[in-house]
């Protein structure tokens, strides 16, 4: 989900995005919140309506292990439903929109704002992430930062658009030469 809400049922809050939510704004990417019980519902129902004649297929089937499963969905079940309710696309062209001048894994990453403490250093999940001497300040102390947490594990600090650091995913300084982005 993009965004969060206050309460069940309530309207989205659109100003205290997700991780999702902010990755899709970076990107431009708009998306449209379901408010009505009908949009809600078509949803719902798809989704009980797989989870009601599934396991009564599987059943049917005899498949009791997860291998058989996974192979009976694959090769049966998956190519079953895309014929029934596979269309055609109203328009031949394509909607992708290539992605020029941005480095999409520091968009697809989690982001967590913080602030660099009185040693130079930005706590994250108990871990002391030390910002190395640069060219750009003489240091970083109560300065916000982001500290970006990547699929592998790994850790890097921004100032704004300059990279100041990357580190490990335990937290020790992997390059102390980033050349950072002005």
């Amino acid at each position: 989900m993009k965004t969060s809400t206050e309460q069940a049922g309530g309207k989205v809050d659109k100003t205290h995005l997700t991780q999702f939510g902010r990755a899709l704004h970076q990107l431009g990417i708009e998306m449209i919140p379901a408010y009505s019980p009908e949009a809600r519902g078509r949803s719902e129902r798809a989704f009980g309506t797989h989870q009601g004649r599934l396991p009564k297929e599987l059943a049917a089937a005899d498949i009791t292990d997860r291998e058989s499963a996974n192979r009976c969905l694959k090769d049966v079940y998956m190519p079953a439903f895309n014929e029934e309710f596979m269309q055609p696309a109203a328009e031949p062209a394509s909607a992708f929109v290539a992605l020029i001048g941005q480095d999409v894994t520091d968009i697809l990453c989690e982001h967590y704002e913080r602030t660099v403490g009185r040693d130079n250093c930005v706590g994250f999940e108990g871990k002391n992430l030390q910002i190395p001497r640069n060219s750009y300040r003489m240091n970083y102390v109560k300065i916000k930062v982001r500290v970006h947490r990547y699929p592998d594990g790994n850790l890097a600090v921004f100032h704004g658009p300059r990279r100041l650091a990357d580190y490990a995913s335990q937290g020790n300084l992997i390059n102390n030469d980033i050349k950072a982005v002005a």
